[in-house]
């Protein structure tokens, strides 16, 4: 292993990515890690007035004076070539949103590595964090990878584990994550250096795919249970945001807890209970306390301020949610 600084490409675009990239911006006082180049996403139009805005990672690469690159992909030749100049030892790619051909992942001396928010192989995919809520994991973490031409599939290098919390959303568990991918990292990068890194293959047999999400999948099937139904407005808060047909039209539901109420008489999607507290709904088993929604137009508000809104009426005991799916 290299004794002089390690030449370090960072890649990656969100939030999640920065904070693995102000990690190792944080072990540069022990002269260990020289960034000598930023890849992130080109700059994509934001907001209402559809101005273009950098990525966080551009924004924390800028302001540390490190070279930034925003190729749109990696076809050209003379992306390759600026790469392969920037005489890399080694890429870190977290969250980047491009894939990277062979000819990429080769480049660095010691190749690519991955900080990756699931303990692989399970939730191979775009959207781990997710899709653990929604699937009931009690435990998630960060995977460091060595990067190969598949999805997720390469060698693992160092596992970092998290528990899932009952009331966590995947903005709380993203958060979390992103701290921990951060520290896992440089314990990863501490340990390549050392000469300790013990690459390990993942089982295929374990292996499940963490699918992008899709604003469908937030339309939610009060037949189901009221433990199916919690999970997945808590796996998909703060987006796509889990919604309902109502009195009012669509409603958001950006969060809900179990209930203890049950009436057996009642349809799923029922509205059974009314208080500032919430709203208790009917589901195929158990029911849900609804606490924060939106309605179209509106803004996102709790339960006890939207009875006092114009679309109280839709809240009201004895409406029934999702009517436009249990039309007859």
């Amino acid at each position: 292993m290299p004794t002089s600084p390690l030449r370090i490409v960072f890649a990656g675009t969100p939030e999640f990515a920065a904070a693995s990239l102000q990690a190792i911006l944080d072990s540069k006082t022990e002269n260990q890690y020289d960034i000598v180049g930023v890849y992130t996403q080109p700059d994509r139009p934001a907001g209402r007035g559809q101005k273009l805005v950098q990525s966080p990672v551009k924004q924390l690469a800028l302001a540390n004076e490190i070279p930034v690159y925003q190729p749109l992909n990696f076809k050209l030749d003379e992306d390759k070539k600026q790469l392969a100049d920037l005489n890399a030892d080694i890429m870190i790619v977290a969250a980047y949103g491009i894939i990277l051909p062979k000819v990429v992942l080769d480049t660095p001396k010691l190749g690519c590595i991955n900080v990756h928010a699931s303990l692989l192989p399970r939730w191979r995919g775009a959207a781990p964090i997710h899709r653990s809520l929604i699937a009931g994991d009690s435990e998630t973490g960060i995977t460091i990878m060595q990067m190969d031409v598949g999805l997720d599939t390469g060698d693992m290098l160092l596992k970092a584990h998290c528990d899932i919390k009952p009331t966590d959303t995947s903005a709380s568990l993203h958060d979390r994550l992103a701290v921990l991918g951060g520290s896992a990292l440089i314990d990863a990068l501490e340990k390549l250096k050392a000469g300790t890194l013990v690459a390990e293959q993942q089982d295929e047999s374990l292996s499940c795919y963490a699918a992008k999400l899709a604003k469908q999948e937030g339309e939610v099937n009060w037949a189901l249970s009221a433990e199916l139904i919690e999970r997945q407005i808590r796996g998909l808060s703060p987006w796509p945001v889990a919604y309902t047909n109502s009195l009012a039209g669509v409603m958001k539901i950006h969060a809900a807890h179990i209930a203890s109420v049950s009436d057996e008489a009642s349809i799923p999607g029922d509205i059974l209970v009314v208080s500032k507290e919430g709203v208790i709904v009917a589901t195929g088993q158990g029911s849900i306390c609804i606490t924060e929604v939106q309605f179209a137009g509106g803004k996102h508000m709790k339960v006890q301020d939207a009875l006092n809104g114009k679309n109280k009426a839709a809240l009201a005991i004895g409406q029934r949610l999702g009517l436009l799916d249990q039309a007859e």
